[in-house]
């Protein structure tokens, strides 16, 4: 009986251990799901902090995009983007620019860069000499051809010369009907011009002739039109056209110029000579006025003549009345 519950009591002991173990198990279950639940939501919450705290992006992240890449059975794009943004030396990145372009097997097809003077000062430093400040900032302006394949790589190798992406749009333009109508038109072209060419062959009157070869003329340059039109929409699907828009922070030229002011100031006549230039112009002046006041004659005669006449009538009324 002793032994029947010493081996009762080893068997209550086992059962409520391995209870125990099963239910730490499951505890630490839930705590790894609680914890894998809760790590996403972590990584959301540490994403929003580095946005607000102004951490930058990664510029070949900003220029990676799927309207570059995209593929889809049966859809033919035309892939386009328009890109602006800063660099450190805008005629360095621009070579560079280029470089990359013909490394990527694409072309440039402009290239301009210009200066623009945004405000100048100009301060004397003495000796006749002026200190000029002008502010200037350098723009360019390049728009480059690339593979379409290719044309994501070269965003992303492009993002090395940034310091500063002001925007960029990119757009993937499905032509497909663009390609199928000039495909048409071209074919309707072709047996345009056929049926004329064998109405000039059957053609038996000379004037009817003639005008059955005009009419295969322009039949035949619409073809040729067509024709063209198709390869430039093809020429659009295997390169793509990227415009880019590049400026460099504000610069300021210092340079030194000589000060007018200064120099008419030191080339002027000395004091007496001005005083003798001001009494020749004043007996000038006096002469002209005796000139003027001589050429006015007539006027003083009647002037004369009537202060003469009121005298003698005021002395006449004074007789009168003594």
């Amino acid at each position: 009986m002793h032994e029947f519950r010493r081996a009762a009591w080893l068997s209550t002991c086992v059962l409520m251990m391995l209870m125990s173990g099963c239910a730490k198990q499951s505890d630490g279950a839930a705590e790894m799901a609680s914890v894998a639940a809760e790590t996403p939501q972590a990584d959301a919450a540490s994403a929003e902090d580095a946005a607000a705290a102004g951490t930058p992006v990664d510029a070949s992240t900003q220029m990676a995009s799927g309207a570059m890449t995209q593929e889809v059975p049966g859809r033919r794009f035309v892939r386009t983007a328009d890109v602006r943004f800063s660099v450190d030396d805008v005629y360095r990145s621009v070579l560079a620019i280029e470089d990359l372009a013909a490394g990527q097997g694409g072309f440039v097809v402009s290239n301009r860069i210009r200066s623009d003077t945004q405000n100048v000062q100009r301060h004397s430093i003495g000796d006749g000499q002026l200190l000029e400040l002008t502010e200037y900032r350098t723009q360019g302006e390049l728009i480059v051809r690339v593979s379409s394949d290719r044309a994501q790589a070269f965003l992303r190798e492009l993002a090395k010369q940034m310091t500063f992406l002001d925007s960029r749009d990119f757009e993937a333009r499905d032509v497909q009907f663009d390609l199928l109508r000039q495909q048409l038109a071209h074919a309707r072209s072709e047996e345009l011009q056929q049926s004329l060419a064998q109405a000039v062959r059957d053609e038996d009157r000379l004037d009817r002739k003639g005008e059955a070869f005009a009419a295969r003329a322009q039949a035949l340059a619409a073809r040729d039109d067509a024709r063209v039109a198709q390869r430039e929409v093809e020429d659009r699907i295997a390169f793509a056209t990227l415009s880019l828009s590049l400026y460099q922070p504000a610069q300021v030229r210092r340079s030194k110029r000589a000060d007018p002011d200064a120099a008419f100031a030191q080339h002027r006549p000395g004091f007496f000579v001005r005083i003798g230039q001001a009494l020749r112009g004043g007996w000038q002046g006096a002469l002209d006025l005796t000139v003027a006041l001589v050429a006015i004659w007539p006027l003083w005669v009647f002037v004369i003549a009537a202060v003469l006449s009121a005298r003698a009538w005021m002395r006449l009324r004074t007789r009168k009345q003594g």
